[in-house]
């Protein structure tokens, strides 16, 4: 039964965090949803959901084809995406002054906490994979500021908070990480 349940959660995300969306873009009217790019978040959170799965079907499924996929990586990899929509949802992004700050280590800690168990086993010593998920933590800590500044900042809107905002969250990004690395190195 647990790894039925298992097998199941990345499932479960997805379909919870897609449902979410459709809602937000195709229920008018919500103005919690309004100017947060939620027709784009509805084409672009489940293809970088699914990114890892596949990634790990592609070249670890091809090359033993006997591997244990691991669903529970999977499910940490997905759970901040959930997270991100169930606070917009529940309008926590404008109604908890924290809440962003908190998104931003916390999802990371999952996002790099996913990604280091998948990774974990191949490297070497134990400090090289803290290094390694927390390097790979910053990256995607400034890339998804990016993406930030394309979707809102850079057409005006949070202009006057974008700079402490961002170096802020790519800071609780990359800490995350590397709670996410030391969790996972030690687990190892």
């Amino acid at each position: 039964m647990r790894v039925r349940l298992t097998r199941m959660l990345p499932l479960v995300i997805l379909l919870l965090t897609v449902g979410q969306l459709a809602v937000a873009e195709w229920w008018p009217g919500i103005d919690r949803f309004a100017d947060k790019a939620f027709g784009a978040r509805l084409v672009a959170y489940p293809l970088l959901m699914l990114l890892a799965p596949a990634l790990w079907w592609w070249f670890v499924k091809r090359l033993r084809p006997d591997a244990v996929a691991p669903y529970g990586a999977f499910s940490l990899i997905m759970l901040g995406f959930l997270v991100d929509v169930t606070g917009n949802s529940a309008d926590l992004y404008d109604t908890v002054s924290w809440w962003d700050d908190a998104n931003h280590f916390v999802n990371w800690f999952f996002l790099l906490s996913g990604i280091g168990l998948i990774i974990g086993d191949s490297v070497r010593p134990r400090w090289a994979l803290v290094l390694l998920v927390t390097g790979l933590g910053a990256v995607l800590a400034i890339g998804w500021e990016l993406g930030e500044w394309y979707t809102f900042i850079r057409h005006g809107t949070e202009l006057d908070t974008a700079y402490e905002d961002t170096l802020g969250d790519e800071a609780l990004g990359t800490l995350g990480a590397l709670c996410a690395g030391l969790v996972v190195g030690r687990r190892r």
